[in-house]
């Protein structure tokens, strides 16, 4: 299989951004790639449970207060769009993401590697904005439709091309559409979660206090919840049964959009960079699993990420030539 063609690996100790440099941005700098329409399919029985959920407190306030039925479900439907509205993506790095803005020095050193990144992707970069996670972790991430944050850690450790490899996966989140379907799918699914919750802990506290009481009432509410859940699954076609598959196809889509992320970084010319982060990443893991009391790795299926060696390995492709 032909290899595509990629640019030069940056030398660590250059990177050339002259106001004179002629940058070729794409027409189109945003997709939405498989990874992205597989969340928002997979968020889609979440969408629908809110929805259910909005429209029944939606009609408690019509007969209490009168206000239109629609309203309500029409606001909620529309609120999406603060995905995109940048005081709002603001508040949300800062007070639920904890992010920070780069102090000058900071700026110095990771503004010059983010316009090289977004140059050679053909992206203006200018549309996005760069924040610091006060962290000690040697990690990265890619949220709503413009976030793009580092640790300091990251930041202060790791060489330029590292750093760029680095950025280059976060900017593949958001030039295929993952972050911004995320976080929208997690939004909308929201009312459907917070009312799934607050059932869940009703029907416990109502089995403990029943418990207390008497076994046979306890054993009496148990079935009545059963058929409760049965009657449900046959009304709805079984669907509800899909629910408890979910999560695990999330991850599978999820573990699939780093990969995709990673070969947006490798396209770019990062996939030896990239691979050095990775690797040096696969040994930290490996350390921290050594230590005494140190929690175990959670189960492979249920992982947003694919294991480190199965990064590396698919890195190699693009390693093997330079064109």
């Amino acid at each position: 299989m032909p290899q595509p063609r990629r640019p030069p690996a940056p030398d660590d100790l250059a990177y050339q951004n002259s106001p004179g440099r002629r940058v070729h941005y794409k027409a189109y700098q945003r997709g939405t790639d498989a990874t992205a329409l597989g969340q928002l399919l997979l968020h889609l029985p979440g969408f629908l449970m809110s929805l259910v959920v909005v429209l029944t407190a939606s009609g408690t306030l019509d007969t209490m207060t009168g206000l239109p039925y629609w309203l309500p479900p029409l606001l909620w439907i529309a609120s999406g769009a603060l995905v995109f509205h940048r005081p709002t993506e603001d508040y949300f790095a800062r007070y639920l993401l904890k992010l920070q803005r780069p102090m000058p020095r900071e700026a110095d050193r990771l503004e010059p590697i983010w316009r090289e990144v977004t140059a050679r992707a053909g992206v203006d970069g200018k549309r996005y904005e760069l924040w610091i996670e006060n962290s000690e972790d040697l990690n990265a991430l890619a949220a709503a439709g413009h976030i793009v944050g580092v640790t300091r850690f990251a930041l202060e450790q790791l060489p330029s091309a590292q750093l760029a490899a680095v950025l280059a996966h976060e900017l593949g989140h958001h030039t295929g559409g993952h972050a911004w379907s995320s976080l929208l799918g997690y939004w909308y699914s929201l009312p459907g979660r917070i009312a799934w919750r607050v059932i869940r802990d009703v029907v416990v506290f109502v089995v403990t206090v029943t418990r207390a009481v008497s076994v046979t009432a306890t054993a009496v509410l148990v079935l009545v919840i059963a058929a409760i859940a049965f009657a449900a699954t046959v009304v709805f076609y079984g669907l509800p049964l899909v629910l408890f598959a979910i999560p695990y196809l999330m991850a599978a889509v999820g573990r699939r959009g780093e990969l995709r992320a990673d070969e947006h970084a490798a396209a770019l010319g990062f996939a030896p960079m990239l691979t050095e982060v990775l690797t040096t990443m696969h040994a930290m893991e490996l350390r921290a699993a050594k230590k005494p009391g140190a929690p175990r790795a959670s189960a492979q299926l249920l992982s947003t990420h694919p294991d480190y060696p199965t990064r590396i390995r698919r890195l190699q492709a693009y390693m093997d030539t330079r064109r």
